[in-house]
């Protein structure tokens, strides 16, 4: 019998459970901030009418608010896989679809296909938020990254769509459309870009500045974010680590006049991990914790990811000593509750329609055969077929009885500090093995002895050799990157690179195996797995046939295998000038790409060059049609061009439109591209492909009036298969 005692207390827990859901029903039938009937703008006044200050500063570190009943939508790193971490007690993390690395989703050029990976993973967000199973909020992706790759010694070179601003911005856009979803009300989850703006140098990046003037600015770095604010619908984004011209960007001004004034990124406004300890320590710009965090505040920033700052205590000190008021506080509060309603967390769950995402029964989706599919095709996509000399790919494999497949990233699919756990993962060499069957020797040597790989070599009809960079040089995961000071541990290869480690040469060393596996057998492939350029120029020179791809797909072996035994032909191009030698570029601190960065302005010979990629089969090009009366300055032009496979196999061919500035007052690039359209055709087809191209796409930054400008006179229109083969070229005029 239960004594008096217990059963009192069970009467009072009883009770308070009551009162608990009492005031959960209450919180969501009574608050105006709870009726999705009024504006966006009242619901918001409204619970900021509600809070405390303490539960206010309390929003700055977590969404919730439990008095109100709101629960933290929760965030998670989202730039190729959606990616957990542990829970203390947990034994695993959840296995979640892992797409190419995105350098390698820009390597695709293909945005439709990126877009329907973003709404994988923002599907798979959800379903983990939802389900009983999971039940882990994560409905804030950080992500996508929207960086320029400038220069390929840039640490995290793997984390940018490429070095192009326009190719960025649109892959950044079609991944934050997907991530969002397609609802005109609701999001599926938030993007959240990273990193504003200017962020490409890692082993500084603390204390650094990004130093180049507001025409670069405008016309450059920041393309990608204001495409993805203006064009994609995001709202929300993460500031970097860097300065610009001396103003570390965590507090810089631009924040609140440009970013969220002109392109509307008012929703989640976050430091990086640190960098308000950064203010004081490294850029030396904030004398204390309070002149930092008030400074932020004021510009609309409403998340901190800090490392051991008493954030409430560092707020509430800055109001008691007027550093900062409470609307100032309220002000940038905002952006945080417009997140809670675009992601339907304050409405009634059957007015949101990603609500039934992870309901009873559904399966996991990342097992599911259309999130496989979507992955699968990104990595087949992604590949890049560098040379193939005489034909030697795609091969055939019933003339094969034996093939040697060597080197140090054969067996393996490695990931990076932005990936996890997969449902599955294919290596080269296991996709090999799918492809062949037991009735081809495939004889695997790592590289660990060179004698037994050429032997391996010497004994087979072929070697495939793969080799690449570890995109986790020097450590074990994120944590064991960096040292308790802050500073980067090394990785063992100066070509090598990660986060917080910039690379110190171009050179790979696995080249060396290279050398001897083909001085054994001239039969020789070479497959290299790297998140940025090498300037393997022997290999190049000798070796007949080498692919492209990056890291973290699990389907990176179906991939490769399909390509090189034909049943996929390549169709992938680089995003990025992959220089001959570090002599072709200037010192890394150089942010004023004018002096010789990028295809925009290199006049250097590259060893491949912006927007290259080969075919198993030819195209050609024909019929450039403009219109006849030009283009206005505030219109747009259609310009057409047709395009014919004229090989005997089926595949894609990247459409590439640049333009040229003739007659311009102020310097411009060399060429720059403005529209795109990856194409498929069968043999004999011929396809007519449309590009639109806006009068505005051509404006340059006027530093004297302080805004944009589209001159008259012509611009020369460029179309070809890279930014080095133009096929045709006319001139377009620009009039009033």
């Amino acid at each position: 019998m239960m004594k008096k005692s217990a059963r009192v207390s069970t009467l009072l827990a009883a009770v308070a459970v009551g009162w608990i859901s009492l005031l959960s029903v209450n919180a969501q039938t009574t608050y105006p901030f709870r009726d999705p009937k009024l504006t966006m703008d009242k619901r918001i006044d409204n619970l900021i009418s509600l809070l405390t200050l303490d539960e206010k500063i309390g929003l700055i570190t977590d969404f919730a608010v439990p008095r109100l009943g709101i629960v933290s939508p929760g965030n998670a790193e989202s730039i190729h896989q959606v990616k957990l971490n542990l829970r203390p007690g947990q034994q695993s993390s959840i296995q979640t679809t892992s797409f190419a690395q995105v350098y390698g989703m820009g390597e695709t050029w293909n945005p439709e296909l990126i877009k329907r990976a973003g709404a994988v993973m923002g599907y798979e967000a959800r379903y983990m938020s939802q389900s009983e199973k999971y039940k882990r909020n994560t409905l804030v992706l950080w992500g996508p990254t929207s960086d320029l790759a400038r220069d390929p010694r840039w640490g995290r070179n793997d984390e940018s769509f490429g070095e192009d601003p326009f190719l960025t911005g649109t892959m950044a856009v079609a991944l934050t459309k997907g991530i969002q979803g397609n609802d005109p009300r609701y999001w599926q989850a938030a993007a959240l870009l990273k990193h504003v703006f200017a962020n490409s140098n890692e082993t500084t990046r603390a204390r650094s500045s990004s130093n180049f003037d507001t025409r670069l600015m405008r016309e450059y770095y920041s393309v990608p974010f204001r495409m993805a604010f203006t064009e994609g619908g995001a709202i929300s984004y993460m500031a970097a680590y860097n300065a610009w011209n001396g103003v570390p960007m965590t507090i810089h001004p631009i924040l609140k006049d440009v970013v969220a004034k002109e392109w509307g990124a008012d929703g989640i406004v976050s430091s990086d991990f640190g960098s308000m300890t950064h203010l004081i320590h490294q850029h030396k710009y904030v004398k204390n914790n309070k002149e930092g965090y008030s400074a932020a505040i004021k510009l609309g920033m409403n998340q901190f990811l800090a490392f051991g700052d008493t954030i409430p205590t560092i707020v509430k000190s800055s109001i008691a000593d007027r550093l900062l008021t409470e609307n100032e506080l309220n002000a940038s509060l905002r952006g945080k509750i417009k997140t809670l309603i675009k992601l339907g967390v304050l409405d009634p769950p059957a007015q949101v329609p990603y609500t039934k995402i992870g309901s009873e029964g559904e399966p996991e989706p990342w097992l599911s055969e259309k999130h496989k599919a979507v992955a699968r095709q990104v990595a087949r996509e992604s590949v890049v077929l560098l040379k193939n000399n005489q034909n030697v790919l795609p091969l055939t494999k019933e003339k094969l009885k034996s093939v040697a497949v060597i080197g140090p990233r054969a067996a393996m699919v490695s990931t990076d500090f932005y990936g996890g756990p997969t449902p599955y993962n294919i290596s080269v060499l296991q996709g090999i093995k799918d492809k062949l069957g037991a009735g081809v020797t495939v004889n695997y040597k790592a590289d660990n002895e060179y004698n037994a790989a050429v032997d391996a070599a010497k004994s087979s009809d072929l070697a495939i050799v793969v080799i690449g960079n570890d995109p986790m040089c020097g450590t074990v995961n994120l944590g064991e990157a960096f040292n308790r000071d802050g500073s980067t541990k090394p990785c063992p290869e100066n070509g090598d690179g990660r986060e917080g480690r910039d690379r110190q040469s171009l050179d790979i060393p696995s080249e060396d195996l290279v050398k001897e596996v083909y001085a054994a057998n001239p039969n020789t492939i070479v497959v290299l797995i790297s998140s940025f350029p090498y300037s393997i120029n022997w290999t190049q020179a000798h070796v007949p046939a080498i692919l492209h791809i990056t890291h973290t797909a699990q389907d990176q072996g179906t991939a490769i295998a399909d390509v090189l035994f034909g049943d996929y032909n390549p169709g992938g191009r680089l995003v990025q000038t992959w220089p001959k030698s570090l002599a072709q570029l200037p010192p890394l601190s150089e942010y004023n790409i004018r002096n010789g960065l990028t295809y925009l302005y290199s006049k250097e010979e590259p060893l491949y060059p912006f927007g290259y990629g080969l075919s198993y089969t030819k195209f050609d090009y024909s019929g450039l049609n403009l219109p006849a009366q030009g283009l206005t300055k505030n219109g747009t032009a259609t310009i057409q061009v047709s395009v014919k496979n004229t090989g005997s196999r089926e595949g894609d061919e990247v459409v590439q439109l640049y333009v040229q500035y003739p007659q311009s007052k102020v310097a411009r690039p060399i060429k720059e591209l403005k529209g795109f359209q990856r194409v498929h055709l069968k043999p004999g087809e011929t396809k007519t492909v449309s590009i639109p191209l806006k009068a505005e796409s051509l404006a340059f930054w006027n530093e004297k009036t302080n805004g944009w400008e589209v001159e008259g006179g012509p611009v020369n229109i460029l179309v070809g298969a890279s930014s080095a083969d133009i096929r045709l070229q006319k001139t377009l005029p620009i009039t009033k």
